[in-house]
């Protein structure tokens, strides 16, 4: 719902305040989230005692312990030492009450000490200031609030984090992306509307609307526009995908001279946000040594309490992306004790080779510096950005502590027509930030056909190879920014009869005896994956298999399972329906053949196609091109 500032915890509706000039609010301090969909104790911990948590404020009984050593509630001070040259942080909150507050401080290895603490003896709403250094923390750790009180009650509200500033804090836009998820991102645009202290520190928020469900049609729309008043821009355009929404915000808030350009903040229109992110990156990035991007984290949307990544790196020759940065926090449990008996959270500073657009600060320098995106339509966009930014000397930070909530993508199935993008634009990143081997590369594309067609993957089988052989025609296949291959792929997967996804109302139609709808669980992974295959492919050329049929759990349709089987129901990784997987053999060995021809052509063609993707970048990522997309006329 919309909300007016009188009904709003006031120490959060109203803008950030009690810093002196010169300094910013770097983060407000929370002890409750955005909504009670979300767990408090990711901003707040009843460690002893009672407590009453609301956003900006908590209310401490008797013989009472509150910690924020949390994900949100965390000041993260080795990614300002390591990033920024803020000396110290200073903690401004308001006291009522008999009680104590002490700042505390970590080291890398979770060592708490007192960095500054006061005590309140039946204070009235009394002004406090906290300091601490940033000085220690160059491998880990941070700062955070700890509450206590013994035979009184405490109140704590308006808590600010606030950090000095020498330089201009440069404007910055909001931009989401959407298609055809109109509650979604109504829901995330009315949460920036419901808390004007973070909307505060943001320019204009801009709306990319590709859908053929408009947002406008909406009664909620003309609601959640008059909230924002002219703060809102609404675009509408064919869709381009999440590349071309994205893009269009970049293109709008870096029009005309340099003075007049806005840093520009993503977002994606399907998260369920946490408004304080606006306040955290615009913070961060204002006060970095050298233009940053600074990303956002992603927590799980259906498992609130994990954190998806802390850092990741690509490996675009093996077509993998999402793999963990060495100490990095990979589908954590922030609620949970580590064998310590501590507090989960990114103790040590890990460093991030970018970041995904769910939610990623973006300096209009860079955009100047290195181009626009390139059209890829979605999937790598926001890797390849963040590489070509690597390579021009422009780093990327993943923040802690600054996260949304965003739909779990282990509960996302990877058969489906986007892995067309996946498959591609893996490639076309490989030919630009990689030497492009072509034996690492053809070694990748045989191990997944391989496993593919033995499990009656065809139709994913058939994406691969389409993706390959689009690659393989050079970069004129982005002139349309993909629009046109989003709809070929889909035309082509629709011959292949398992990559529909049907609920299980249908299942009795389709396997009428309920015997052959058994749950078959997996044995376990093999100890030689090379000789299982080879025995898995020996059942295909001969048409034997150990189950003529039988129910998969999605968690155990791995290759070496499903090719056990003649004829499998394959639960979908979201949970929501099945597919159902036969054998053939003679669409298996027409696509090994395709397959075969598709890895002669990378290794004679490769090299080459590689170099004319670099050459093409200039042109790809230009300004004009990204005009000629959209339809703008500059004159």
């Amino acid at each position: 719902m919309l909300t007016t500032p009188d009904t709003i915890d006031s120490a959060v509706a109203s803008a950030p305040s009690g810093p002196d000039a010169g300094r910013i609010v770097a983060q407000r301090g929370l002890f409750f989230g955005p909504t009670p969909q979300v767990p408090e104790d990711l901003y707040s911990r009843v460690e002893r005692g009672t407590a009453r948590r609301r956003r900006g404020r908590v209310e401490l009984g008797q013989g009472s312990l509150v910690s924020t050593n949390t994900y949100f509630g965390r000041f993260h001070a080795t990614y300002w030492q390591r990033w920024t040259d803020v000396p110290a942080v200073e903690v401004d909150l308001v006291v009522s009450g008999t009680g104590r507050v002490r700042l505390l401080a970590s080291d890398t290895n979770k060592v708490w000490r007192i960095v500054d603490a006061h005590e309140a003896e039946g204070a009235d709403a009394e002004p406090v200031r906290l300091t601490g250094a940033i000085d220690r923390f160059l491998d880990g750790g941070g700062m955070w609030l700890e509450i206590t009180t013994e035979t009184g009650e405490l109140a704590v509200s308006e808590v600010r984090w606030s950090v000095p500033t020498t330089r201009p804090v440069p404007p910055t836009d909001v931009v989401i992306c959407t298609f055809n998820r109109v509650e979604d991102c109504l829901n995330t645009l009315t949460a920036m509307a419901d808390d004007p202290g973070a909307l505060a520190v943001v320019g204009r928020v801009q709306v990319v609307d590709q859908g053929t469900d408009p947002l406008e049609s909406r009664e909620r729309f003309a609601e959640v526009s008059a909230a924002l008043g002219e703060r809102l821009r609404y675009v509408r355009q064919p869709n381009l995908g999440g590349a071309g929404g994205f893009t269009r915000g970049l293109f709008d808030a870096t029009a005309g001279a340099p003075e007049d350009h806005s840093d520009v903040l993503l977002m994606d229109d399907d998260v369920l946000l946490e408004p304080e992110i606006m306040v955290r990156l615009t913070a961060f990035a204002a006060s970095t040594r050298h233009p940053t991007i600074v990303g956002g984290q992603m927590l799980n949307l259906l498992h609130p309490g994990h954190l998806h990544i802390s850092a990741e790196y690509a490996d675009p020759e093996d077509l993998r992306v999402g793999l963990p940065v060495r100490g990095a926090l990979k589908e954590a449990y922030l609620l949970g004790l580590d064998e310590h008996d501590l507090p989960i959270n990114q103790e040590r500073r890990v460093d991030t080779e970018y970041n995904g657009w769910w939610s990623c600060l973006i300096p209009a320098r860079i955009v100047r510096e290195i181009g626009y995106p390139l059209p890829l339509f979605f999937q790598w966009d926001d890797i390849e950005f963040g590489y070509r930014a690597r390579a021009h000397g422009f780093p990327t930070v993943a923040l802690p502590g600054a996260g949304v909530w965003h739909a779990d993508f282990g509960w996302k199935d990877w058969d489906e027509w986007h892995r067309y993008f996946n498959f591609r634009n893996g490639l076309i990143t490989a030919a630009l930030h990689t030497g492009f081997s072509t034996k690492r590369i053809t070694r990748r594309i045989g191990l997944l056909m391989s496993t593919y067609l033995v499990s009656m993957h065809y139709g994913l089988a058939a994406t691969l190879l389409q993706a390959v052989e689009d690659f393989l025609d050079g970069p004129g296949i982005l002139r349309d920014g993909s629009a046109a291959a989003a709809a070929e792929i889909r035309r082509i997967r629709a011959a292949y009869p398992e990559t529909v996804v049907h609920p299980m109302s249908e299942l009795p139609s389709q396997v009428p005896d309920f015997r052959d709808a058994q749950v078959v669980r997996d044995a376990g992974k093999p100890g030689n994956e090379p000789l299982t295959w080879a025995k898995r492919l020996a059942f295909l050329l001969t048409d034997r298999a150990p189950h003529a049929t039988g129910f998969v759990p999605a968690g155990d349709a791995h290759w070496w399972h499903v090719s056990t089987f003649r004829r499998a129901v394959v639960a979908d990784m979201g949970e929501t329906g099945y597919r159902i997987r036969t054998r053939d053999r003679a669409r298996a060995l027409e696509l090994a053949k395709r397959g075969a021809h598709v890895v002669r052509r990378v290794v004679s063609e490769g090299p080459g196609v590689a170099q004319r993707y670099r050459d093409a970048v200039p042109g790809l990522t230009s300004r004009a091109n990204w005009a000629r997309l959209y339809g703008v006329d500059e004159g």
